[in-house]
C-alpha cells in the first residue's frame, strides 16, 4: 500500500494548490474563481473551465438571495442531497416525487422534472433554482419565465445529457440578459448534479468568508 494523505483539511489544501497550478482562470474575478475551481475539483478536469459562464452579478446575487434567507429549489432530489446543509437557513426544496407528478408527467407526456416545477409557483420568485441533471427543467423554467411566471433571482444550470443538455444551457446564456436573470452555467455536454451542488456550495462558503 502506498503512503497516502488522510488529513482532510490537508487533502483539501494540496487539491486546491494542483488546480491553480492546473486550470486556466483569466477572464474570471476573484470570487468567480472560486466557483470554477470548485468545479474543476469536483470532476477531477482542469479544462472544465473552458465551459464555464458566469453572469456579471451572478455571485453577489447569489450571495444576497442566501442573505435574505429566499428558496432554494432543486431539480432533483441528488441535487439536494449535495447542498451543504450545515450551512443553509433555508431548507432546500425538490418537488420531484410529490405524490401527483408520476400521473401528471404520464398525461402530460413530458419528464418528471418538468412537471415537478409546477409546484415552485410563487416559492422560486427572487430565489435561487437549481438545475443540475434535466435538461428539460431548464427549458420549463425558462418558458415558464417567458410566460411572466414568477422567476428566480439567480439559476444555476448544469444540467448533464447528450439530448439537450448543450442546447437548453446555449440558451440560458443566450437570453439570461434579457430575461432579467443572473446565471452560472458549464456549457457543452458536461455537467451533473455534483457540479450544480458544488457550485452552489461555493456561493454559501463566500457568504461566509470561506476560501480556498
Amino acid at each position: 500500500m502506498p503512503e497516502y494523505i488522510k488529513n482532510p483539511v490537508r487533502i483539501e489544501e494540496e487539491s486546491f494548490k494542483k488546480i491553480k497550478a492546473l486550470t486556466d482562470l483569466s477572464g474570471f474575478d476573484e470570487l468567480e474563481q472560486q466557483v470554477v475551481m470548485r468545479l474543476v475539483h469536483t470532476c477531477g478536469n482542469p479544462e472544465v473551465a473552458q465551459q464555464v459562464k458566469i453572469s456579471v452579478a451572478a455571485i453577489q446575487t447569489g450571495i444576497t438571495a442566501l442573505e435574505n434567507k429566499r428558496a432554494i429549489y432543486c431539480d432533483v432530489e441528488m441535487v439536494k442531497q449535495g447542498l451543504t446543509k450545515r450551512f443553509l437557513e433555508v431548507e432546500p426544496q425538490c418537488f420531484l416525487n410529490h405524490s401527483s407528478v408520476v400521473e401528471k408527467a404520464k398525461a402530460n407526456n413530458e419528464t418528471r422534472t418538468m412537471t415537478a416545477l409546477e409546484y415552485w409557483g410563487e416559492g422560486i420568485k427572487d430565489g435561487i433554482a437549481i438545475i443540475g441533471n434535466a435538461p428539460t427543467a431548464l427549458y420549463r423554467l425558462l418558458e415558464n419565465i417567458q410566460q411572466g411566471q414568477p422567476k428566480p433571482a439567480l439559476i444555476m444550470g448544469i444540467p448533464v445529457g447528450f439530448i439537450g443538455a448543450a442546447e437548453s444551457k446555449d440558451y440560458l446564456w443566450q437570453m439570461h440578459k434579457e430575461l432579467g436573470i443572473e446565471c452560472i452555467t458549464v456549457l457543452g455536454r458536461t455537467g451533473g448534479s455534483a457540479l450544480a451542488a458544488g457550485a452552489f456550495n461555493t456561493l454559501v462558503r463566500l457568504q461566509r468568508g470561506l476560501r480556498f
